[in-house]
């Protein structure tokens, strides 16, 4: 299992597009993939759960893999969280 913390870092925060962005990164791995904000996880390939974060700049994020390729999935989730979203 591996565990990173990050600070969100894009001006709107996970709204719709970054929100399906994880997710369908996420769903083509095995690994399980959660997101920790706060006292909230949730499953990180639900786009239902994502939104559900409602996590905004500056949020801090607990990002959990785990699994037989959680390294994988988690250089393209941090990747993707570190690229803003493409949106900046």
């Amino acid at each position: 299992m591996l565990k990173e913390t990050i600070t969100l870092q894009n001006k709107l925060g996970i709204h719709v597009r970054p929100a399906s962005l994880i997710v369908k990164i996420a769903a083509k791995f095995k690994s399980n993939f959660y997101i920790k904000k706060d006292d909230v996880k949730i499953n990180g390939k639900s786009i239902m759960g994502v939104m559900m974060l409602a996590a905004g700049k500056d949020s801090s994020l607990e990002l959990i893999f785990d699994g037989v390729d959680e390294e994988a999935l988690k250089k393209e989730i941090i990747s993707l969280f570190n690229n803003k979203f493409g949106e900046e």
